[in-house]
């Protein structure tokens, strides 16, 4: 598909989609359920506003979301308690599928979900957006409810970096820039037709999210792009303008670990994938530094990429589906 038309016919603005009567009959007329899964680790500040602008406009007010979920990794704050006062269906992910075994990481929130939730539509939201409104959600769903041929809808935004007491206007996505769009241009070219194909939203058919496999952590996002758009091609994308995402930021140095777990799954697609000849076993250590008294100390850090199958392999989920 060319980059150009799939630009025009592919990518939205959310006030599209702002009449959310319309919203709801087109997601009746679907016959389609949608659940929204907010990832968790320690986020009681924000976990709450989260819950209660989407449960009163998109469940009370407008029946949008069939299901407001938080999996959460063990936090030692007060969030699983928080959201669950809220209204929300709370769970630990390592009660869900326990016989296989618990790992840390985002990814495997996001793919343990899969089996929790009951949406035909999943709705991944990150829980750290202070700025959050219903647009988060209606803006990434409404694409799949209109246009039946898309099958995994991205969120774009301006990303301004907090600075002391104020905002600035431009900012963010440095991992994007400096590294998955270089690797994007040259390995997969169509896909950096995404804006930001790192961001924490997005919506995705159920029949999608399990049939990918899931890397438990940072490069599960980048992972999906490549695995979508080997099986589906680029016309399976939409992405939706939220305009603007304020969120805490991290250190170059956190940076630095994501980018080594991306560039660690990107390498280990290509590779499997045909494009790239065998390669050398990659490191799994990550050395940083940090000076003390005048002296640079070495900081190492093991990054182990490990990844989930996809859902559709597990015996629990496809008897749970009524697939055997």
């Amino acid at each position: 598909m060319e980059i150009s038309r799939w630009l025009r016919e592919n990518t939205f603005h959310h006030s599209a989609f702002r009449d959310m009567d319309e919203l709801v009959r087109a997601k009746e007329k679907a016959g389609v359920t949608i659940s929204l899964c907010i990832p968790t680790l320690n986020e009681e500040k924000t976990i709450g506003k989260e819950i209660v602008i989407f449960k009163s406009e998109l469940m009370n007010r407008h029946p949008v979301l069939d299901e407001i979920a938080v999996i959460d990794s063990g936090s030692s704050d007060a969030t699983r308690e928080v959201a669950a006062s809220f209204g929300a269906d709370v769970y630990l992910s390592a009660d869900i599928l326990p016989h296989m075994g618990t790992k840390r990481g985002k990814g495997e929130n996001l793919w343990k979900a899969i089996y929790q939730l009951r949406g035909d539509i999943i709705v991944y939201i990150d829980a750290d957006i202070k700025n959050i409104r219903p647009r988060f959600v209606y803006g990434l769903v409404a694409p799949l409810l209109f246009r039946p041929e898309i099958r995994y809808v991205k969120a774009f935004y301006d990303r301004p970096l907090v600075v002391g007491h104020g905002v600035r206007p431009s900012g963010g996505g440095r991992v994007t820039e400096i590294l998955v769009r270089p690797l994007f241009s040259l390995f997969f070219p169509e896909l950096t037709a995404l804006m930001q194909p790192l961001s924490g939203e997005y919506a995705v058919r159920r029949e999608v999210l399990e049939n990918i496999p899931f890397p438990i952590g940072y490069g599960v996002e980048t992972s999906h792009l490549i695995d979508v758009y080997h099986k589906w091609g680029l016309e399976a994308f939409g992405q939706t303008d939220l305009d603007r995402r304020v969120h805490r930021n991290q250190s170059t140095r956190d940076l630095g670990k994501m980018a080594f777990v991306i560039l660690h799954t990107f390498l280990d697609r290509v590779r499997s994938l045909g494009i790239l000849g065998d390669l050398p076993e990659l490191g799994h250590v990550l050395r940083q530094f940090q000076v003390h008294d005048d002296i640079f100390e070495p900081l190492e850090y093991e990054m182990i990429r490990e990844e989930r199958p996809p859902m559709i392999e597990v015996p629990e989920y496809r008897h749970k589906r009524g697939l055997d």
